[in-house]
Parts: structure tokens; sequence; C-alpha cells
């Protein structure tokens, strides 16, 4: 069964069906679905797009690239920088967010106090925090 030799679930596997990611499955007299070492492969390529970040409209276009007749590498690879961008700018954002929640925590001494500085923090507007 695929969802056992790809480690996929099922509902997975289905939805990835339905949204066209894997193509419509060829079924037995019994109704179950039939899947080929291709089905896996394309599995195995969208399993791996979405483990590094690319969004389902991305991993349908990088099919499609891979999919014609002439693959244009050049195309694929705008796909992965614009991707790498987006994961450097989430990286920037990540960063900032960490910054600002290591300074607001330093600001609490813990314990039952009534006034807590992070409390207070939240309810600052952002460019003051």
């Amino acid at each position: 069964m695929l969802s056992h030799r790809t480690g996929c679930k099922i509902e997975t596997i289905r939805y990835y069906e339905r949204i066209g990611l894997l193509p419509t499955l060829p079924r037995t007299s019994g109704g179950h679905r039939t899947y080929t070492l291709e089905h896996e492969r394309r599995l195995g390529f969208v399993r791996r797009s979405r483990e590094l970040g690319f969004s389902l409209d991305d991993i349908r276009h990088l099919l499609g690239l891979a999919d014609g007749d002439a693959l244009e590498c050049g195309k694929v690879q705008k796909v992965a920088l614009d991707h790498l961008l987006d994961v450097r700018r989430k990286i920037r954002d990540l960063k900032k967010l960490e910054r600002t929640l290591t300074r607001i925590s330093d600001r609490c001494e813990g314990g039952t106090a009534p006034d807590c500085p992070i409390i207070e923090a939240l309810y600052m507007a952002k460019d003051r925090v």
C-alpha cells in the first residue's frame, strides 16, 4: 500500500489526488486504488516539496514544469529562489520576534507580583515594545 511505503497518511494522498497534485488513480474491480512506482515518485516529490515549505501552488507549478516536454531549469530555479527569499524574510521576522520576546521576558521577575511587565508589554502598541 502506498501509504505504508511512503509514510504518508491515506487522507493526505486522497487530498493530493483531489486537488490534482496526484493523478486520478486507476482502480481494481473491487474499487481499490492501484499505485505505480511513478505515483510513489510523484508523492515523494510532493512530500519533499512540502517539507521544504513550498506552497501547494508552487508544487503544482513545479510539477507542471517537470511534466512539460522541455524542462526549463531556469524556471524551476526562479520558483526555488522566490521561495528562498520568502524563507529568509520569515527568518528575519522570527529573529525580530525572538529579540522582542527576550526583551519583554527579561523585564519579568516571575513570582507573584501583581503587575506583570509581559502583560503590560502585550497591551502596548507594537512600535513601543
